[in-house]
């Protein structure tokens, strides 16, 4: 009797045992289907969009012809930055796109307003994206060891190349910071004041379907420049709402709605129009805010203080102000940032 009341135990602790690593592998199968061993190549189609006023047409086979490295590229890193997370706190993804070739600017974000800190209840982090150039590649490996705060592909920069940035951007965000709970993109050749943009997130910004920035409304298509668009490219007058580039902020909870319409719309060769068109295809709402001085603004303290983003700062001018802003007393003083 013993016997047998012993070997029905056995059999029950194996089936009990059985059980448990078939309910824990059914858990980390679930796990790892959320993220794939590889992102999904792009299926880009020729797609059209329409935003109320005008009509788009983009011909996926003409931006073959025109930017064949735009549609075929696929995003790969060779510089990954260490974990980026806020822990229990909501994180501020503060990413940058930064040229190999600007180590000063880099220094000077980082010595004032790109840094690792925490604000009023928020974690920032700041994040350079690059691609490769024929010099300054050993100053970015000895940088990347030091701060480990560099996302690189292997594709070279380029105006045009911008766009990839984006796209690449969002595969990154979209698989390996998921818990951002806004990102704030921008140039590197800018005054942020993090402080500020987090005591907007925390008072204005509560749409998960709403970016911020300087909003530029059908703006004029340019035949000529360095922004210039071909007619068979792009044979519209106007182009469609988009944020400018020097700046603006998202939330996290849109990363994946823009994710997967890069995966499917031609990759048009200016980065902020570019994000426009994906914003429209999100179907994504764009708030402009005069805080995103976006063409400069005159220096005073005060209105420095209370700006999100201030474009066109020099380095030197950067460091000498990024104090004077931290220190001075105005009404509606936002935090400093040691």
């Amino acid at each position: 009797m013993r016997l047998r009341i012993v070997v029905y135990f056995h059999i029950l602790l194996s089936i009990g045992v059985i059980l448990l690593f078939a309910t824990i592998g059914l858990k980390l199968s679930a796990k790892m289907s959320v993220i794939p061993a590889s992102p999904p190549k792009p299926e880009r189609q020729s797609v059209t969009l329409e935003d109320g006023v005008y009509t788009y047409h983009l011909n996926l086979s003409q931006f073959q012809e025109e930017f064949p490295q735009l549609q075929s590229y696929n995003c790969s890193l060779l510089y990954t930055p260490q974990p980026v997370n806020g822990g229990t706190s909501p994180l501020l993804l503060l990413a940058i796109k930064s040229h190999p070739a600007s180590v000063s600017r880099r220094g000077a974000l980082r010595s004032t307003w790109a840094k690792s800190v925490d604000i009023m209840g928020y974690t920032v982090r700041p994040v350079f994206l690059m691609a490769l150039s024929d010099m300054h590649m050993e100053i970015v490996k000895l940088e990347k060891d030091e701060y480990k705060d560099i996302l690189l592909w292997d594709f070279t920069e380029g105006h045009h190349n911008l766009s990839l940035k984006e796209r690449c951007f969002l595969e990154w965000l979209n698989y390996n910071s998921p818990q951002a709970a806004f990102i704030f993109k921008g140039d590197d050749d800018v005054f942020v004041n993090p402080a500020s943009l987090v005591q907007f997130i925390k008072m204005r910004a509560t749409s998960p379907s709403t970016l911020h920035g300087a909003l530029q409304r059908h703006s004029v298509v340019l035949r000529y420049s360095k922004y210039q668009i071909s007619k068979t490219l792009f044979p519209y007058s106007k182009y469609p709402y988009f944020l400018s580039g020097g700046g603006f902020l998202f939330p996290g909870a849109a990363v994946q709605l823009l994710y997967n319409a890069s995966l499917q719309l031609p990759v048009f060769p200016l980065d902020d129009v570019y994000f426009g068109f994906l914003s429209l295809a999100a179907n994504l709402s764009l708030r402009h805010d005069s805080r995103f001085y976006v063409f400069g603004l005159r220096f005073d303290p005060c209105d420095y203080q209370q700006a999100f983003v201030v474009h066109r700062i020099e380095p030197d001018y950067l460091q000498k102000i990024w104090k004077l802003v931290q220190e001075a007393q105005c009404n509606g003083t936002v935090p400093a940032i040691k």
